[in-house]
């Protein structure tokens, strides 16, 4: 996990309508940042809509929610539609990301071990510095959880 206080490594994805996304593009702007392991599980499936149902609210607060994962954009879209989720998903099949934000790691599940991304959620700030970094996160509770952050 990347530490507070450190500058933001900035990236290019494509969100779920393929259009490409900067970090640098929301300059001025709050970002929250989570990773998630897969779209459509049960716990990404109630951070994802825990977001949504406060997206409003982040917004009116000058911030934006990206969620990533290394779904595909044609995933993403599913998702979406699926959830009519409100804000922006963001693809990265290849973990150039995932694996540049540090929450690609080893997991163990039911004693098998494995790779995967840990379920990580970062606030940037206007200039593009982490204020906060949380990688141990309830799905269900980290939407209403940041939302006091920001």
């Amino acid at each position: 996990m990347l530490e507070t206080g450190t500058k933001a490594p900035d990236f290019e994805l494509p969100d779920q309508n393929g259009t490409m996304h900067k970090l640098s593009d929301y300059a001025g702007k709050k970002v929250i940042l989570y990773f998630y392991p897969k779209d459509s599980t049960p716990g990404c499936t109630k951070q994802a809509c825990g977001f949504s149902e406060r997206y409003p609210q982040f917004l009116e607060k000058g911030a934006v929610v990206l969620g990533v994962s290394k779904d595909t954009v044609a995933s993403h879209k599913k998702f979406e539609e699926k959830y009519g989720l409100a804000f922006t998903l963001l693809a990265d099949p290849e973990r150039k990301v995932i694996e540049a934000y540090d929450v690609w790691k080893e997991k163990k599940n039911y004693g098998k071990v494995s790779m995967g991304v840990v379920r990580t959620t970062y606030l940037i700030d206007e200039k593009g510095i982490i204020i906060k970094a949380n990688d141990k996160v309830k799905a269900a509770d980290d939407p209403e959880k940041m939302l006091g952050e920001v």
